[in-house]
């Protein structure tokens, strides 16, 4: 009987929509449109305290303003869902107790204290972190006796302690890990909610999914998610580990080396044709090896053997010259002036702007000067300007940093709630806030007077808000690794 080809994504809504996401995605479309299959989206969003709405709802229209689409998931439901895992909290309780009742799972009553100095002294004797075991041995009816009490208890999984695992990629072959390398991982946290692995490995099972098509970094996990679909008696899915995006140094792909938001690039006047190009691009090639095709055309050409496990590198510069050919060969003038007013030069765009601009035009020419900064990427600001704000260096950098930190913790992008983090920051650093805004002035907007800053980066948007407030770090000199940690212990004592 021929296998129904069933791949994922399953991003977690507790940020900004990545690139990386958008990279994977697209892989597993395009492996499942090429075998006549279905691709799936879920949202894995047992984290509670950082999963959001709002973030969903980026993510979704992030993906689909590159044009991927998908066959089910939680906007336009299935025969498989829900799809969201905060939805599927019983589910995972009831896998649990199987686990439990089948002997592959223990509940581990160790409090935070004993498993931080037990990290702690695994650190000083550099020896491998992990659990020890301590509670593995709990007599099952002991274990029941203390959940009953209301002890608190996580669920962890037992792990063979010798021997290895060997287990089959698309891409590399097969792969061997020691069981020795792999922690006891906890499955159920003790607040009743999975962890990825228990939450990803149920709902691969129960969702159908045949090829599991995900980021290299998850292939230290892959001997848990196997264990598991063992101890359930589950039919493996076959794997496959794509190789992970990086700067252009090599590193890992980073916020603080390039924008990795999806939203970033949309903003910034990327055609999405483009991007969705570019991504392609990580790592696999078309057979003629042509560097500009449509999605269309990857889908007809599609297969995944092409990918490369060299680390593909996400050059900016890159992107911008193929954006540039996409804007050139493929819109007419006609097409490039509606694209323009879709990303900008539209009535919304004008009206939020203006009742600010007003107060400051006496011409219509002057409207321009006002707003320019609006609708560019990086400002040419130069370090001087940004001196000039402040009585030292160190002070520019801390509140630049400091700002930045802050305002990527900041989920609500409106006027009053960015007002209300700066000043609090401001009032914690006992700075007035006329001073501490003023290089926020520079890096935002490339001049020292402006409407006011909160407006400015609510018109901006939080990813140009950012990345500017990064721009100009980069412009007054590159932070190192030990002054970043100091910075990071001062700003941890302000909030």
């Amino acid at each position: 009987m021929t296998m129904t080809v069933r791949t994922r994504i399953a991003p977690s809504p507790t940020g900004d929509p990545h690139v990386g996401t958008a990279y994977v995605a697209l892989f597993n479309m395009a492996f499942a449109r090429s075998h006549g299959g279905q691709f799936v989206l879920r949202i894995e969003d047992t984290d509670r305290l950082r999963s959001t709405p709002a973030s969903e709802e980026k993510i979704l229209n992030a993906l689909r303003w590159l044009g991927l689409d998908w066959d089910e998931g939680p906007d336009i439901g299935g025969s498989a869902g829900p799809y969201r895992q905060s939805e599927r909290s019983e589910i995972y309780r009831q896998h649990a107790d199987r686990l439990l009742a089948d002997g592959h799972a223990f509940r581990c009553f160790c409090s935070a204290q004993r498993l931080g100095e037990l990290r702690a002294a695994q650190m000083q004797a550099k020896s491998p972190l992990g659990y020890d075991g301590h509670c593995c041995d709990i007599e099952p009816g002991d274990s029941q006796s203390w959940a009953d009490a209301d002890q608190s208890y996580v669920v962890r999984m037992r792990v063979p302690r010798e021997g290895q695992c060997q287990f089959d990629d698309m891409l590399r072959g097969t792969i061997a890990i020691d069981w020795t390398q792999i922690d006891m991982q906890v499955l159920l946290k003790a607040d009743g909610m999975p962890t990825y692995h228990l939450a990803n490995v149920v709902d691969d099972h129960l969702m159908g999914i045949s090829h599991v098509i995900r980021g290299e970094e998850w292939i230290s996990s892959a001997p848990k998610h196997i264990l598991l679909y063992q101890y359930f008696g589950w039919d493996l899915p076959v794997f496959c580990h794509l190789p992970l995006l990086r700067n252009v140094d090599k590193s890992k792909l980073s916020k603080r080396k390039n924008p990795t938001s999806i939203l970033f690039y949309q903003r910034m006047g990327f055609l999405p044709e483009a991007m969705l190009n570019y991504l392609a691009r990580m790592g696999w090639s078309m057979p003629d090896e042509r560097e500009k095709f449509s999605l269309t055309e990857m889908l007809e050409a599609f297969d995944i053997t092409r990918v490369s496990l060299g680390g593909p590198v996400f050059d900016l510069e890159k992107l911008r010259w193929l954006n540039g050919m996409w804007i050139r060969e493929d819109l007419s003038d006609q097409q490039l002036a509606d694209r323009l007013q879709d990303w900008a030069l539209n009535r919304e765009r004008l009206l939020e702007f203006l009742p600010f601009a007003k107060q400051r035009m006496e011409t219509f020419s002057d409207l321009a000067p006002l707003g320019h900064y609006l609708l560019v990427g990086m400002l040419p600001i130069g370090r001087e300007a940004l001196l000039t704000t402040v009585d030292s260096e160190e002070q520019l950098e801390e509140i630049l940093q400091y700002a930045l930190w802050r305002l990527e913790t900041l989920d609500n992008w409106q006027r009053e709630s960015i007002f209300a983090a700066l000043k609090s920051l401001a009032d914690s650093m006992e700075l007035k806030l006329k001073v501490f805004l003023a290089p926020l002035f520079i890096a935002l907007t490339g001049t020292h007077a402006s409407i006011s800053v909160m407006d400015s980066m609510q018109m901006l948007g939080a990813d140009i808000s950012r990345a500017r407030l990064r721009h100009a770090l980069e412009i007054v000199g590159s932070i190192g690794k030990k002054k970043l940690k100091k910075m990071e212990k001062s700003y941890a004592k302000l909030i």
